[in-house]
């Protein structure tokens, strides 16, 4: 079995092979730039550890999990547009480097790569594969456009949010490795508590990277810490603190969403100041580690022998620890 960095290095060495050579040339650039920005490959990685608990070789995995992380990418394109960012992974957006109207052609094109490169499951298993990677892409739009609205609103609720991260993050952590188990020819049953895995595992994921976007070391989270506190977007601090916050706290937190001129550095610290002072970071951290508990659930009663979970435990663990 490989591990979760051998793992990587493949998917990493099959995406440096593919072939992007067509006109127009710089249609494919910013696609070619997009890809070779290799971090964690999260969902491929999750497809082939998935896979990999039931076979031995991952050759026959590699297209369609690659097209998880081209989907995926296609996805961030697009949010980058939709967010103004300019910076991720530490490097220019491909809005920020070539345009939105280059961002968004790319990223089309890209969602149109992620569909070539899942159509090499076998014929038997694409039908029911291609369903759950179609309606998850569907759920995510879902997850994004409810993203969206909660931007204009002041009264999201917890669970609102929660089910909007479920959509927008989760569901793709989630078929990518129940999609590497239907490949394997994994039983139903080790199906569902791998999809349930996955989905714990992004919602604890997004609610890491909200505590992130606050309090990471700019340097190693590779993009503008405080963003969104900047957008107002509504993440698992922000909902929390306006739960606990004293009547004056809440005017006076609303009073500062409300503004459309501000000093960007001055937001964050007040947003900041806020969070220290109701103890939010605390509870987001508590609310993580129950996630990743529940995960260790789903992930005892896949019916394969331990030593075969532990790259998947190991990988998840990894997640978890990224750099505060």
């Amino acid at each position: 079995m490989y591990n979760w960095e051998e793992l990587r290095d493949i998917v990493n060495r099959f995406i440096e092979n593919l072939e992007f050579e067509r006109d127009p040339r710089e249609l494919y650039a910013p696609i070619r730039y997009t890809l070779s920005q290799s971090g964690k490959r999260v969902r491929p990685v999750l497809f082939l550890l998935a896979y990999n608990i039931y076979k031995e070789s991952v050759e026959e995995a590699l297209y369609p999990a690659v097209a998880m992380e081209t989907y995926h990418n296609y996805t961030l394109i697009h949010d980058d547009v939709m967010d103004r960012a300019s910076i991720r992974r530490g490097k220019p957006t491909v809005c920020a480097k070539w345009g939105d109207t280059a961002a968004i052609l790319s990223g089309d094109t890209m969602l149109v790569l992620a569909y070539e490169f899942f159509s090499h499951v076998p014929a038997g298993k694409l039908p029911e594969m291609l369903a759950l990677f179609t309606e998850t892409a569907k759920e995510i739009g879902d997850g994004q456009q409810y993203d969206l609205g909660f931007e204009k609103r002041n009264d999201v609720k917890e669970e609102e949010y929660l089910e909007m991260i479920r959509l927008k993050t989760s569901v793709l952590l989630a078929a990518s490795l129940k999609l590497g188990g239907m490949l394997a020819g994994a039983p139903e049953e080790d199906l569902k508590n791998l999809y349930a895995y996955g989905e714990t595992m992004g919602v604890a994921f997004q609610l890491q990277d909200d505590l992130l976007d606050v309090y990471a070391d700019q340097s190693l989270f590779g993009k503008k810490i405080g963003g969104d506190i900047c957008c107002n977007k509504k993440t698992f601090l922000l909902i929390t603190a306006m739960n606990l916050a004293s009547p004056e706290q809440l005017a006076e937190m609303k009073e500062w969403m409300e503004k459309e001129e501000f000093d960007e550095n001055e937001k964050i610290a007040y947003f900041t100041g806020i969070y220290n002072a109701l103890g939010v970071k605390e509870i987001c951290e508590n609310r993580i580690q129950a996630l990743f508990a529940k995960c260790d659930e789903y992930i005892a009663n896949i019916s394969v022998p331990e030593e075969k979970k532990e790259n998947l435990k190991a990988f998840a663990n990894s997640i978890l620890n990224r750099n505060l």
